[in-house]
């Protein structure tokens, strides 16, 4: 869930005409390398006074596109150095530091494969959230759920995974990214249970909504969606389209993300298996 959302038009302007307005654009257009460095210049140029806000926030930029990169130790020392910042600049509960929290937790701790801690976290968030008042509260602990799904998922956990994402469907309507995001971990869940035919069918209304998202809200979940269908296509049995899907997924991640993002690879261990499958089978 990202830390820049503007709700209109007027906050988008503003957003834009901070400091941080050129870091956030570069990010949303996927220029994450530039996003970084022009996050940790105005951190540099903003360290004095000692609480000037803009110095947390852009430390938090630029660990989310360290992340996208796929540095992701780097991208948690980012997180662990701004993270007290945020507790005595805004306050431990206050939504900027628990979507801080919330990204940390999903882009970095289950990247690294620490989902009992990513688990953990996500769930101290969304209960923090849920006793929070204000407009942001419902889809910052929406948001947490989604990283206490996956972080299920990755624990083999998938009928826990499938309920909580059910749960969290039939809930008030959320932003059509966080939704998105929803419908993939319950994709993933039914998969982790042979339950394909549903997994596809989830998988395939996810493709129908990415659709109609703006790019910026595609990007993040580039190639998401095409390997949710290639497993689930593996699964019953239809290998040519699986291997084909699974293709896609790795070039757009290449493309997008680069060589060490956790999804690209992720989509090439999906893809090689395959070819070699099809290989032995051509043999």
């Amino acid at each position: 869930m990202k830390l820049f959302r503007p709700r209109g038009r007027n906050d988008a302007r503003q957003l834009m005409r901070s400091p941080l307005g050129q870091a956030i654009a570069l990010f949303q257009a996927g220029r994450y390398a530039e996003a970084e460095a022009e996050a940790r210049a105005v951190a540099a140029a903003r360290s004095r006074p000692r609480d000037d806000p803009h110095v947390p926030l852009a430390l938090s930029i630029a660990a989310l596109a360290a992340s996208a990169q796929g540095r992701y130790a780097e991208a948690l020392a980012t997180y662990d150095a701004a993270l007290p910042v945020f507790g005595r600049i805004f306050g431990a509960e206050h939504p900027q530091t628990l979507k801080l929290r919330s990204n940390r937790a999903q882009t970095t701790l289950s990247a690294l494969d620490q989902h009992a801690e990513c688990e953990a976290e996500c769930a101290a968030v969304a209960q923090a959230a849920t006793r929070g008042t204000g407009p942001e509260m419902p889809l910052i602990a929406a948001a947490a759920h989604n990283g206490l799904i996956y972080a299920l998922n990755a624990q083999g956990r998938h009928p826990e995974a499938e309920a909580l994402a059910r749960e969290a469907l039939t809930a008030p309507p959320v932003p059509g990214r966080l939704t998105l995001v929803l419908r993939l971990g319950l994709a993933r869940s039914l998969n982790g249970q042979a339950r394909h035919e549903e997994a596809l069918a989830e998988a395939e209304r996810a493709d129908e909504l990415r659709r109609s998202l703006p790019e910026e809200q595609r990007r993040p979940e580039t190639g998401a969606v095409e390997l949710a269908v290639a497993t689930a296509l593996l699964g019953l049995g239809r290998g040519t389209e699986a291997r084909l899907r699974a293709a896609a997924a790795h070039d757009a991640c290449l493309a997008t993300f680069g060589p060490d993002h956790r999804r690209t690879i992720r989509a090439k261990v999906a893809h090689v298996p395959l070819k070699l499958w099809f290989g032995a089978l051509s043999a």
